[in-house]
């Protein structure tokens, strides 16, 4: 009775086959197989964005030189997928932009106006919002006044070329026009308040025809002044009203005393913050005043004879009162 041999498989992957049939059947026959493993193919991930399809063309030579079918990994868009693209690039609808507020509209509001002369009480347009900051009535108002009197004409300002420094809205400027100067000379940087407040306010009030508007920094003006005033620069008054924060009261006082726009008898007027001391010149000019209103500070340099009679105008009233006292002047 012959009996089929079987394969008897042990843990340690040896193959025993007994054959009952064979001459030696007490013999088993040994035969080792080694196990062999299929390594796998090792897969490369490239991805790389790009606009103009190189990076195809690189990814196909380095497939290729690994020994892959670049066709199998690397595909062209397809045209109706590259005309969709630009579609939305177009359209900007495929790009994701981070959302900014936009910045809402400068407007403007009227709650200046002309305190004394020919535009009394006519009301001049101002920015809305802090980016302009206007001289203060009662500031401007006790400006003029000192002016006026240092000027030897109380009731208006001797005639004169005045020179506003900062100008914003030309208040300062058209208040001087207002009292009797002949010409005013605004020196503003901002575009926006040149063409939607400084100008209407000119045109409003009638003093364009006498007005001059130079859209520039104020620095740039003082280093440049004979190419934007001429031959003839140096002016009777001139109002220098920046913004606190932006400037170097001391840089910006060196250099309008050393430039031509000064002459001997020039009235300056500066408006200033808490914590800045002024010099007691600035020039050849005196401080003939410096006054305080809150938190802003008024500082007018001019000539001395300027300064000797504000002085005598000061003592006056307390000479009166003691003749009246005493009985030599009656009222």
């Amino acid at each position: 009775m012959a009996v089929s041999s079987s394969a008897i498989v042990s843990p340690l992957l040896i193959n025993i086959r007994t054959n009952l049939s064979s001459s030696s059947p007490d013999l088993p026959l040994f035969s080792i197989f080694r196990k062999t493993t299929t390594r796998k193919p090792s897969v490369v991930i490239l991805s790389c964005k790009s606009e103009d399809g190189l990076a195809n063309e690189e990814k196909k030579l380095l497939l290729e030189r690994y020994g892959y079918d670049a066709n199998e990994f690397v595909s062209e868009p397809s045209p109706k997928t590259t005309r969709r693209r630009k579609e939305l690039q177009k359209t900007g609808k495929g790009k994701q932009v981070s959302p900014e507020d936009p910045k809402p509209p400068r407007t403007t509001h009227k709650l200046l106006q002309v305190l004394g002369g020919k535009a009394r009480r006519k009301k001049l347009l101002s920015p809305k919002g802090m980016d302009v900051r206007p001289m203060m009535e009662v500031v401007k108002g006790a400006a003029f006044d000192i002016l006026q009197v240092a000027g030897g004409c109380p009731a208006s300002l001797r005639p004169g070329r005045w020179l506003d420094l900062y100008s914003g809205t030309g208040s300062v400027g058209i208040e001087a026009l207002s009292r009797g100067c002949s010409e005013v000379h605004f020196v503003e940087m901002d575009p926006w308040v040149v063409s939607d407040v400084l100008r209407p306010n000119l045109e409003w009030t009638g003093f364009l025809d006498v007005s001059v508007i130079h859209t520039v920094r104020v620095e740039n003006f003082l280093e440049r002044a004979m190419q934007f005033v001429g031959k003839d620069q140096s002016f009777d008054y001139i109002s220098v009203t920046p913004p606190y924060t932006e400037v170097d009261y001391e840089v910006l006082m060196g250099q309008i005393s050393s430039s031509a726009l000064v002459g001997e008898d020039t009235f300056i007027v500066v408006e200033y913050p808490l914590r800045i001391d002024m010099l007691d010149s600035c020039g050849c000019l005196v401080k003939i005043a410096d006054r305080r209103f809150g938190r802003t500070h008024l500082a007018i340099y001019g000539p001395k004879w300027a300064q000797k009679r504000r002085k005598s105008e000061k003592s006056f009233p307390a000479v009166a009162e003691k003749m009246i006292a005493n009985g030599r002047l009656k009222v």
